[in-house]
């Protein structure tokens, strides 16, 4: 639907993380485009011309501190189902999509109307407006592991290999129930599952230790329910990035052992330079 001057009539939604509904502080992360005449929130099918957009935030900063626990790979992984729902039901009911798709710590505002020369060009505007902080807020690089987990998706966006990745993987599946860990992405290219890890070293070597002690019992259940063989890639930051060096012996060291620990229990180890040759691999055996 077209209005004056070739704008489109669209309406938009936004998204919010609330944490605690009891305090009802939110902080928006994402926003909801479509056409009017698209999918409705209140029938149960309309035909559009396009399914819905949705775009979530690539900066988590203030998620973070208004909720030191969040869950932002969970939340990412809501975007890219929200995506992959509106793409299979383009005439759906958005409401229904949207209840079965995001999680009580996420809410909806009511739709309100917007004029947009495209979709996309639509949605960067309404990301600026009203999710994306100010550019004076920014954070100029994520660390730690947040930092290896943003490098990763980039990479993986890059070779457009993301959309069709495993996230969060519950290690639970193949080991035992309760356990706890989650492995960031990962794929089955032929006989066999690639499996890659943010792992940061700038805290310490525990996370090191904490894959270093899942792996065999990962690699034995991937293989019992798969009937596939496992590699298992920690992706970690190049050792510069750390400071550890020759005049930083006992940074260097603490680094060493990170990566010794992992490859000792046949994990591959690898840094952040290497993940835009990984994400053309995983292009290449995804056939995209």
């Amino acid at each position: 639907m077209e209005s004056g001057g070739g704008r489109r009539a669209c309406e938009f939604q936004l998204l919010r993380y609330v944490p605690d509904a009891v305090r009802n502080e939110y902080v928006h992360i994402g926003v909801i485009l479509r056409e009017q005449g698209g999918p409705q929130t209140n029938s149960p099918a309309a035909a559009g011309p396009e399914p819905p957009l949705v775009r979530f935030t690539r900066d988590w900063r203030r998620v973070r501190c208004l909720d030191p626990e969040a869950d932002t790979a969970l939340l990412e992984g809501m975007e890219s189902e929200l995506q992959r729902r509106f793409a299979a039901e383009p005439e759906g009911n958005l409401m229904r999509l949207l209840n079965e798709s995001l999680s009580l710590s996420v809410q909806m505002t009511e739709a309100k109307a917007y004029l947009a020369e495209s979709l996309p060009a639509g949605m960067e505007e309404l990301m600026r407006l009203y999710v994306e902080p100010p550019a004076r807020e920014r954070i100029p690089r994520l660390s730690g592991r947040a930092g290896i987990q943003a490098k990763m998706r980039t990479e993986f966006e890059r070779a457009g290999v993301w959309e069709l990745l495993r996230k969060r993987i519950a290690a639970s599946e193949y080991t035992r129930p309760g356990d706890p860990l989650r492995i960031d992405v990962g794929y089955r290219p032929n006989g066999m599952i690639r499996m890659f890890h943010a792992v940061s070293l700038e805290p310490g070597v525990e996370m090191a230790k904490v894959l270093a002690f899942s792996a065999a019992g990962l690699r034995a259940g991937v293989e019992r329910v798969e009937q596939a063989s496992l590699e298992l890639t920690a992706v970690i930051e190049p050792a510069a990035r750390l400071g550890a060096s020759d005049e930083e012996p006992e940074r260097l060291e603490m680094y060493r052992f990170g990566v010794e620990t992992m490859e000792e229990h046949q994990i591959r180890v690898l840094t952040t330079s290497d993940l835009g040759r990984v994400a053309e691999t995983a292009r290449r055996e995804l056939r995209v």
